[in-house]
């Protein structure tokens, strides 16, 4: 697979700041985004979708096991329960197993991190979806682990193994992702942690096989952090590498960014709108309504932000309701909660959460054509487990916004992008 050439900046603050959203000096490296789930001539890729609802499905009903193992049934929203996994479409497995050059991948907000003394460099997601970090081990043999960077313990005088703990995520297609647990030196941009717990895994699943990352950083809460572990940044601030536990992040084309310690001024304007944070380990804030053409649709429910994937994901239901605010909005793939509506439409979907509306552009919001005159919806009916009357909001939302994300304050908050 090809990685754009456009590139995105990963900026972090090294001194104090004053508050949470207050610019600091910064250092900034190139962080390089993939395509998404259009062709470059704006057809929609259907196999591609399903492959990305089948890896979101299966990686919050993970979520939710390591919910349930940390802190018991009681953390789970109302109506959430554990899914069955949801198996990855069979082409998923023949296109894995050989080499590929392919441009239409998912898409992923992605920079380097360095691991070890010396230090060796990594091609990371950057996750608020999930709470662990992991990248491919030098035992790792696998044919998916060919192409990858891979840690060597042996290499690094700072690495640390912890005792008999192993990382596992077990997907329905019986493969998973696997390895020990270890602590070394982690660093972003010239932010260092020197005892951040990581899996260096033996075992990668075909799912992740082709993608040109070698791994994961989570950013959310530890409560579902599957090693029961602090993410990079809840370190960071414990090791006193940053001063706050907030982070920002504009997630764009061009000039993207995401900002450690604090949020970057320059990239909003006016006061962020905060929110506090109500799941026990996801970035989950409550109150949410959503709207299409300027008619209410559905209010009172839950959302959670997570960078980790382009979708936005209702209850069927609740989804169905949203579309049929759109004029001419039809099931395209009932069995999986797609949709698509006239191209030249402006569905004009806006999330609240109390004050202003922040609305979903028109280009954010399609996901390439089916048709000359059909194109497909970002916002996809499917039931991921996380509770009856929760929403979970990816990089179709995101890209509207400037998001700020505080493990201090335990909030998420939004400000209009210059």
């Amino acid at each position: 697979m090809f990685v754009k050439a456009g590139l995105v900046t990963l900026a972090l603050i090294l001194s104090g700041l004053a508050s949470p959203t207050t610019e600091g000096p910064g250092i900034r490296v190139p962080f390089a985004k993939r395509d998404g789930l259009a062709s470059k001539e704006g057809w929609f890729d259907h196999q591609k979708a399903l492959e990305m609802i089948a890896r979101d499905h299966n990686k919050h009903r993970q979520n939710l096991i390591n919910l349930e193992r940390n802190l018991g049934l009681g953390a789970f929203n109302e109506g959430a329960s554990i899914l069955p996994g949801m198996p990855y479409p069979d082409p998923l497995k023949k296109r894995q197993a050989e080499p590929l050059v392919d441009e239409n991948g998912d898409e992923f907000w992605a920079g380097t991190i360095s691991i070890g003394t010396p230090s060796k460099n990594f091609f990371i997601d950057f996750d608020t979806g999930s709470a662990d970090l992991w990248v491919p081990s030098v035992d790792c043999t696998s044919s998916y682990c060919s192409r990858k960077n891979k840690y060597d313990p042996a290499a690094s005088s700072s690495s640390n193994r912890q005792g008999g703990d192993e990382f596992s995520i077990t997907y329905a297609d019986g493969s998973k992702v696997s390895g020990p647990v270890y602590t070394d030196t982690v660093t972003i941009a010239g932010v260092r942690v020197r005892k951040q717990s990581f899996s260096p895994v033996d075992t990668v699943s075909p799912s992740f096989g082709s993608e040109p990352d070698d791994g994961i950083l989570g950013l959310a809460f530890p409560a579902i952090s599957n090693m029961k572990a602090n993410p990079f940044i809840q370190s960071a601030k414990w090791e006193r590498a940053i001063k706050h536990a907030v982070f920002g992040m504009k997630l764009a084309k061009l000039g993207s960014e995401l900002y450690l310690g604090g949020t970057d001024a320059a990239l909003y304007t006016g006061a962020v709108e905060g929110h506090a944070v109500t799941g026990s380990g996801f970035w989950q804030i409550a109150g949410a309504s959503v709207s299409a053409k300027g008619q209410a649709a559905v209010s009172g429910f839950q959302t959670i932000v997570d960078s980790g994937t382009t979708l936005i994901y209702g209850p069927p239901h609740a989804v169905a309701a949203l579309y049929a605010k759109i004029p001419d909005a039809q099931l395209y793939d009932a069995q999986n909660g797609i949709y698509s509506f006239p191209c030249d439409a402006s569905p004009d979907v806006a999330f609240a959460w109390g004050g202003r509306s922040w609305e979903i552009s028109a280009e954010n919001f399609n996901l390439g054509r089916v048709s000359l005159t059909r194109c497909i919806g970002a916002v996809i009916g499917h039931d991921l487990g996380l509770g009856a009357s929760t929403w979970l909001l990816g990089d179709s939302f995101m890209k509207n916004v400037y998001t700020v994300f505080s493990f201090d304050d335990r909030s998420v908050g939004f400000a209009t992008l210059n």
